[in-house]
C-alpha cells in the first residue's frame, strides 16, 4: 500500500480582469496577508477574448496575472477562492456589478490549476463548493494548454509569464529566497 504524502507546496496566483479605474493595488494588499507579497506581476493586456463580462463590467477591460511569494499548501486554494469572492463584492460599481474579477489558482512545478464555483465536465469538486481544473501542463520546458484552456491562457504572453513564475517557484522550493 502506498503511503499518503503531503503535496508539494506551490504558489498561489490570481488572474484579474478589471476596469482601468479599479483599485487593483488595494486588492493585492488585502491578499498579501493570506498568500504573501506579489512575486511577479504581468503587464496589463486588453481583454478581448470574450464578451462574458461586458454587461456587468463594461467593454474596456484589462487582463493581468499576479503570482504571490508564499509557498502554500494546495488545500488553501479553497479558502482563497472564498476570500476572493468576498473581495470582489467590495469592488462593486454604481450598478452593483464588479469592477474586478479575481480568479485564483495554483502554480506548481507541474501545472497551473484554476478554481471556480462552476462545475463542468473537465472539473472536479475540490471542496466546499469549489471546482478545480488543470489549465496548463508543464511539459518539454514550457506550459502547454489543454482542450478546455481559456483563450487568454493559451497566448504566448500567459505561457511566458507562468514559465517565469515557475522559475521563481523553483528557486523558492530549493530554499533560495530572492522574492
Amino acid at each position: 500500500m502506498a503511503e499518503i504524502k503531503q503535496p508539494q507546496k506551490a504558489f498561489a496566483f490570481i488572474g484579474l480582469i478589471y476596469v482601468p479605474c479599479a483599485k487593483v493595488d488595494a486588492v493585492l494588499e488585502k491578499l498579501s496577508s493570506v498568500v504573501g507579497n506579489v512575486a511577479l506581476r504581468s503587464d496589463t493586456l486588453q481583454f478581448t477574448h470574450t464578451t462574458y463580462y461586458n454587461q456587468e463590467m463594461g467593454d474596456e477591460l484589462v487582463r493581468q496575472w499576479c503570482v504571490f511569494n508564499r509557498l502554500i499548501d494546495p488545500d488553501l486554494l479553497i479558502d482563497l477562492k472564498h476570500h476572493t469572492n468576498r473581495l470582489e463584492k467590495t469592488t462593486l460599481n454604481e450598478h452593483g456589478g464588479r469592477n474586478i474579477n479575481i480568479d485564483p489558482g495554483l502554480l506548481s512545478m507541474n501545472n497551473v490549476v484554476l478554481v471556480s464555483t462552476k462545475n463542468y465536465a473537465h472539473r472536479i469538486h475540490y471542496g466546499r463548493g469549489i471546482y478545480a481544473e488543470v489549465t496548463l501542463l508543464y511539459q518539454g520546458r514550457t506550459f502547454k494548454p489543454l482542450d478546455w484552456t481559456y483563450p487568454d491562457y493559451r497566448e504566448q504572453t500567459a505561457i511566458d509569464f507562468f514559465c517565469s513564475a515557475r522559475e521563481i517557484l523553483k528557486q523558492k522550493i530549493k530554499g533560495v529566497d530572492n522574492v
